[in-house]
């Protein structure tokens, strides 16, 4: 039983022999399958609504020697969604292009993609916040369609704090940027299936120089979430041609608006020192 269709087709045919917190189980982990792998089993069996004991059984009941095997189903599942080609997401597009609630179908998986947030990431940021205020300086990079909420990032986390570097490798100076890494620094790395060369690189390179990895990625099979110091996840999924990032800005600003609150009076100081230069400048048009 090593993929999800057969395990779907496998909780199907047992459904109605199944007992009530059985069941209760069932849906929740279909109708849910790609927070599966992104959550502990004792996070599931709460929004389940259910004992994590049950959950234990209920995979055992399938034929599974325990939860590990059984969530492994799911990440697998989710790990190849993720490398989706974007022409076969394309042609879908234009397959049901007079769908007339394509506007509601879009706006759902976003708010679906937001919902899933903080079940995966309240217990995961004090880690990466504690890691960048203790940081001696910080790198950010993304690559190819991550680049965005890498610049997001830098662009506001510059507002406050100075020793902060966003790392383009434009022009083919990717290795000599990665030369200033240092131990005690951190690298803030953003990725989504499929993974760009660019930031594997980076993540061997921060690993080489023992600087800390904060791993902003859609999978804790993501490369880039191999050995890191703290990973933070997003998900991705969009009826469009291209994966989605709006949960991937919504994590940027969450984070760092605990950061600040965790910097204090200082980061407030360096905000209005910084936006005061920017009116002054004539940044802003009146």
């Amino acid at each position: 039983m090593n993929s999800l269709s057969t395990l779907t087709e496998r909780i199907q045919a047992a459904f109605a022999c199944m007992s009530p917190q059985f069941q209760q189980s069932a849906r929740y982990v279909l109708d849910h399958a790609d927070q599966v792998p992104l959550m502990s089993m004792r996070q599931l069996a709460v929004q389940a609504q259910v004992q994590p004991a049950t959950l234990l059984r209920f995979a055992r009941s399938l034929g599974f020697d325990g939860w590990a095997p059984f969530k492994a189903v799911f990440t697998q599942a989710l790990h190849g969604q993720g490398a989706r080609r974007y022409a076969e997401q394309a042609r879908a597009v234009v397959r049901n292009r007079r769908k007339e609630d394509r506007l509601a179908q879009v706006l759902t998986v976003q708010m679906d993609n937001l919902a899933v947030l903080r079940e995966v990431n309240e217990t995961r940021l004090p880690q990466a916040v504690a890691l960048l205020s203790k940081a001696k300086r910080v790198f950010v990079a993304g690559f190819r369609a991550s680049f965005a909420p890498a610049f997001s990032f830098h662009y506001q986390y510059r507002l406050f704090r100075p020793s902060i570097a966003l790392l383009r490798g434009e022009s083919g100076t990717l290795d000599m940027d990665l030369r200033a890494l240092q131990k005690g620094d951190v690298l803030v790395l953003f990725g989504f299936a499929p993974y760009s060369q660019e930031a594997v690189l980076a993540h061997g390179a921060a690993r080489q120089a023992q600087a800390h990895i904060l791993a902003i990625c859609d999978s804790l099979l993501a490369p880039i979430a191999q050995q890191a110091d703290a990973t933070l996840l997003f998900g991705t999924d969009s009826p469009s041609f291209f994966p989605s990032l709006v949960a991937a800005q919504a994590l940027v600003e969450v984070l760092l608006e605990q950061v600040l609150a965790k910097a204090g009076s200082r980061a407030v100081s360096g905000i209005e020192l910084v936006e005061n230069q920017l009116h002054q400048s004539g940044a802003y048009w009146k």
